[in-house]
């Protein structure tokens, strides 16, 4: 799935990658960015060594809800610490 992206949005998520220290939320934004390049989903699954379910719902998080972090692990941190 293919999704469209504007300039200022791809910014952004360039931005929030180059500083983002968690990995899995990385993975998210090269999943989003590299769909929006044209990137099919099991182009991107093999890129980032992760499963092509993964990258499907990395994009449909995005696109519903513009969210890029995994809310359960963030309550589990919150809730652990």
């Amino acid at each position: 799935m293919k999704i469209q992206l504007t300039q200022e949005q791809k910014t952004e998520l360039e931005a929030q990658h180059m500083k983002e220290r968690d990995s899995k939320v990385c993975d998210h934004i090269k999943a989003v960015l590299l769909s929006s390049e044209g990137w099919t989903q099991s182009h991107i699954a093999q890129a980032l060594r992760i499963h092509e379910t993964t990258v499907a719902i990395h994009i449909s998080d995005y696109l519903k809800h513009k969210k890029l972090k995994n809310e359960f692990f963030i309550a589990e941190m919150i809730f652990f610490a």
